[in-house]
């Protein structure tokens, strides 16, 4: 069947909330995918940074098929045996007392958020129903009710009322509105260490330092949310080890999967994972051994094949072809490993546009925020596949 049939059916059968390119995937190996009908396409987004370690890595493939013959799900109603050691692998890497499992990002979000709100009553001793928790404009942490009550994008808002309340919202990367907003019912500060839906937006150098500061002196929970950033993409494991701000709370999803099925986790020390007691937080899926097998081959991969490093090398080789790129329409180009956004100036159009001309040239990328093309590709990638798809972007642009 054409690519048609197939977004023919999506279109009569499925729910409009989402406006993919038009290109139907069957099929991907390492940073390739293939449409149905035989197309090959350099993937640009890595599935927003849930396939770091590229598509279909044979090590995490494999250990997702031997987990699948033997056990996927039990609830945490019992033990199983996969959860424990993978807690204990991801404590051991991050230097966390706990691991909080849960599925997906959104999911995640809402736990540390939860998280935080108790710690700010059972321990800091906020007031019953009053603390607040400070986030940034331009955020994206989701999509449920919670979390799009303290987003700035009216169209995550728009009819879906009324919103919940308990957060402040201040400019992104802006440390002294922070400060001026820190009151006696303040338990936390959740923020991105780099917004990438908002648009590959990087806080100016320091910020995250003067968060964990004001964190510090306020007796405050520092969250981060490291959905997207996390687990190499950066070019560190951590987005947040370029400054050595270590949050109280780490969000982590996505890559954790490796690609293969959703995983999500909260890591944090016995203080503040101690404020939940049995029946307080739950999951039916979270931590289910097969999630559980496929994360541990995940994080394996992300290690040995010393991903996170190879992030920063290729990430500035890729930025530097980019900048090298002479075209009017290009407004600004900014990244951190191979987390890239290239602007472009509205008089030049939208850029999903330029994405459309870059998917008929086999490059796979998406626009962000109408002005932004990110380009996320899986880490896996060599250099001279940057070089392939600096020649394809380099077209376009032109």
């Amino acid at each position: 069947m054409s690519n048609q049939t197939f977004i023919d059916k999506e279109q009569q059968y499925g729910a409009h909330n989402y406006k993919p390119l038009p290109v139907v995937l069957t099929r991907g190996e390492g940073i390739w995918v293939w449409d149905v009908g035989g197309k090959k396409y350099l993937d640009m987004l890595a599935g927003y940074s849930a396939v770091n370690q590229g598509h279909c890595h044979p090590r995490i493939v494999a250990a997702a098929k031997a987990q699948l013959e033997r056990l996927t799900l039990t609830s945490r109603a019992f033990y199983n045996d996969q959860l424990g050691p993978f807690e204990e692998k991801l404590a051991l890497l991050t230097g966390y007392d706990q691991v909080l499992p849960m599925n997906t990002g959104t999911e995640a979000v809402e736990s540390a958020l939860k998280l935080a709100r108790k710690w700010g009553e059972k321990v800091k001793g906020i007031a019953k129903d009053k603390c607040k928790i400070i986030t940034c404009a331009n955020n994206f942490h989701g999509r449920t009710i919670g979390i799009i009550s303290f987003s700035t994008d009216e169209q995550y808002r728009d009819g879906f009322g009324p919103m919940v309340t308990g957060f402040q919202i201040v400019p992104y990367g802006d440390a002294l509105a922070m400060a001026q907003v820190i009151d006696a019912d303040t338990c936390a500060i959740l923020v991105e260490p780099i917004q990438g839906e908002g648009g590959v937006i990087i806080p100016p150098e320091g910020y995250l330092r003067q968060l964990r500061q004001l964190a510090d002196e306020n007796n405050l929970l520092l969250i981060l949310d490291e959905i997207q950033m996390g687990l190499g993409r950066t070019g560190k494991m951590f987005a947040y080890q370029h400054e050595d701000a270590r949050p109280d709370l780490l969000i982590l999803a996505k890559a954790l999967g490796g690609g293969i099925c959703p995983i999500s986790v909260v890591l944090a020390d016995e203080e503040v994972m101690g404020v939940l007691k049995p029946g307080d937080h739950g999951s039916t899926f979270g931590g289910n051994p097969f999630a559980c097998a496929v994360a541990c081959e995940a994080l394996d991969v992300l290690i040995e094949e010393e991903l996170p490093e190879k992030a920063a090398v290729l990430g500035a080789y890729f930025m530097e072809g980019l900048k090298k790129i002479k075209s009017p329409a290009v407004k600004e180009i900014r990244g951190k490993g191979l987390m890239i956004g290239v602007e472009i100036k509205p008089e030049f159009g939208d850029a999903r546009i330029y994405c459309e001309r870059l998917q008929e040239k086999g490059l796979l990328c998406k626009d962000t925020h109408y002005t932004t093309i990110r380009f996320a590709p899986p880490l896996v990638i060599a250099k001279e596949e940057i070089d392939w798809a600096l020649a394809q972007i380099q077209a376009v642009l032109n």
